[in-house]
């Protein structure tokens, strides 16, 4: 379908309401008008965005994390990723987490895609990259962080996806991407 056809069901904010206000994520209630001039309310998720990367040491190896997540209480597989820090350009956050997490630096970044990891209650924009040319510079973990860092093939990594070993939605969509640019 054109877009020039698409119907405009755009919601309209009357109000919002700041109902939690945390160190990473803020919840909010709007009172929205519909497109047919009702009323209706929506509760959702602010986040300041953030990165992923898809870091290749080699041609065919990504870097992949493994650490442990609270909310689902288990160890997930997933690329590097993180917080995009208050007036820090993407690519910079990309950067730092690289170093940080996994302890490289590249030479050759291209930005991949914008992704919107759950539109239905959050804001959340991930701004995904990949990395080429590493060089090993030493990383340096945040406080209370805890992973460890593997490389494997990047068609490991999508077989571990197929079989439900990687189940982090995000990492999965990153993955994809590489596999359609690995020879960027």
């Amino acid at each position: 379908m054109a877009d020039d056809k698409l119907s405009d069901f755009t919601e309209r904010q009357l109000t919002t309401r700041l109902v939690y206000d945390g160190r990473l994520l803020k919840v909010r209630e709007d009172a929205v008008q519909l497109p047919d001039g009702n009323a209706a309310r929506r509760e959702y998720v602010e986040h300041p965005g953030a990165v992923m990367i898809v870091a290749f040491p080699d041609e065919k190896t990504i870097l992949i994390e493994r650490q442990f997540r609270y909310a689902p209480r288990q160890h997930f597989f997933e690329l590097p990723a993180g917080k995009i820090e208050a007036g820090e350009y993407p690519l910079k956050t990309a950067q730092r987490e690289l170093q940080e997490e996994c302890g490289y630096a590249a030479a050759s970044w291209l930005h991949l895609a914008s992704l919107y990891s759950s539109i239905g209650y959050s804001n959340e924009r991930i701004e995904l990259y990949l990395a080429r040319e590493l060089r090993y510079v030493g990383g340096a973990l945040d406080d209370g962080e805890f992973l460890e860092v593997s490389a494997i093939p990047l068609d490991e990594a999508l077989e571990w996806a197929r079989a439900g070993r990687i189940t982090d939605i995000k990492t999965i969509a990153g993955l994809a991407w590489a596999k359609l640019f690995e020879r960027c």
